[in-house]
């Protein structure tokens, strides 16, 4: 078996210290460090490309880019790297959305992957126009993705649902390859929609045991619809030649929070609805975090390494993706294998600043699980390539 890995496009813009927002809450100043322009993303994914990454998420909502257009430019800067591209049901018609995907699939050679976000914020959604409850959102994205792939089918579609309604749609051109679906929801509702529609079911950062129950849940309900899925899981990672030097990292990392930015985007995060974000609360205590938690004292930061190597602390200021994957090459390499044993095929990975964590990650922990068997680089390469960037061969990563 060879993993899958993903790396992350930052359309909310890009730094040395973390970036923080989402979930309806702001990106907070630190985006406007590296703004997120064509070039300096373009660049991220041509590094992504060339280190063996297979494809790069790009993130949804009022606090980024646009992921539909800004993909679109970035992929005539690639030539492999594929683009997982998250997008919001009810914000665009499913007919359009078939047709867009299939679009994409034809100028780019079949670079698209598809994440299907329904939206956590009932107060983010109505800035858009959309005034359903959560689980009506929910039903409504079983009703896009029931039309969605019935049009790249080739079929003629007519449905009366609860919340979209089509007659004889068709497409008049379909997409090659049909792009593959991504989803995540930790909601009941969330759960019948993945196990009916979807062909990945994503899941964010959670300690193992966590992360296996949740496994467990959806190949349950997959199974009932007579489907089988894949699973990823979306992570940051801290990796470097020690766990010394990884700690020290994140270290650094922690004490550029400012409390009060924690404090606010905490309390945004407070509100949220969804489950996922919740339960990323829980993991480092949420509103609730002692401000002696804030500082570094030597070692692991205090409280938030939840399990080996897991790191609760991008959470403190970011919404979705809250954990990190923090030590050295062979220490991340052993907690990927660790995920794995418990069905994780796809990792979806990102760092900060995004250029630079790509190379660490890239020529420090691939080349271990190569090794390993666990991993083969797309383009059949036997390593990956030196870097090519400034800070390479001056202290930077190797």
């Amino acid at each position: 078996m060879s993993l899958t890995f993903h790396w992350f496009l930052p359309t909310n813009g890009d730094s040395r210290h973390v970036v923080g927002g989402g979930h309806g809450t702001p990106a907070t100043a630190s985006g406007r460090d590296r703004p997120p322009t064509v070039a300096y993303l373009s660049q991220i994914a041509r590094a992504a490309e060339d280190l063996g990454f297979v494809g790069a998420l790009t993130p949804t909502g009022a606090w980024c880019e646009d992921a539909w257009l800004t993909t679109a430019m970035v992929s005539q800067h690639t030539e492999r790297l594929k683009f997982l591209v998250a997008f919001r049901p009810g914000f665009v018609s499913p007919t359009l959305a078939a047709q867009m995907a299939s679009t994409f699939q034809r100028q780019t050679g079949g670079r698209l992957l598809l994440n299907v976000v329904t939206g956590g914020e009932s107060h983010e959604q109505r800035a858009y126009g959309d005034f359903l409850d959560k689980d009506a959102r929910y039903r409504r994205t079983g009703e896009f993705l029931e039309i969605v792939r019935g049009l790249w089918e080739g079929k003629s579609v007519d449905l009366d649902g609860e919340h979209l309604r089509v007659e004889e749609a068709t497409l008049a051109r379909l997409p090659a390859p049909v792009p593959e679906v991504y989803f995540g929801g930790s909601s009941p509702v969330a759960g019948e929609v993945a196990a009916r529609h979807v062909d990945v079911y994503l899941t964010w950062g959670e300690p193992p045991a966590q992360v296996a129950r949740k496994i467990a849940w959806i190949r349950g309900l997959a199974a009932r619809e007579g489907r089988t899925l894949r699973f990823g899981i979306r992570l940051h990672v801290i990796t470097r030649d020690t766990s010394e030097q990884a700690w020290a990292e994140a270290h650094r990392l922690l004490d550029g929070f400012d409390p009060e930015t924690v404090k606010s985007v905490q309390a945004g995060l407070a509100r949220s609805e969804s489950e996922g974000q919740q339960r990323m609360l829980a993991l480092h205590g949420g509103g609730n975090l002692p401000h002696s938690r804030l500082r570094s004292s030597g070692g692991t930061p205090t409280g938030l390494e939840i399990h080996p190597n897991l790191w609760a602390g991008i959470g403190l200021v970011r919404g979705g993706a809250g954990t990190a994957l923090v030590g050295s090459h062979e220490e991340v390499a052993e907690r990927i294998k660790e995920y794995a044993a418990l069905g994780i095929e796809e990792f979806v990975l990102s760092g900060y600043p995004h250029l630079e964590e790509a190379y660490w990650f890239g020529e420090g922990v691939l080349p271990k699980l190569r090794a390993q068997g666990l991993w083969t680089h797309p383009n059949g390469q036997q390593a990956a390539p030196a870097a090519q960037v400034p800070f390479a061969g001056a202290g930077g990563p190797r």
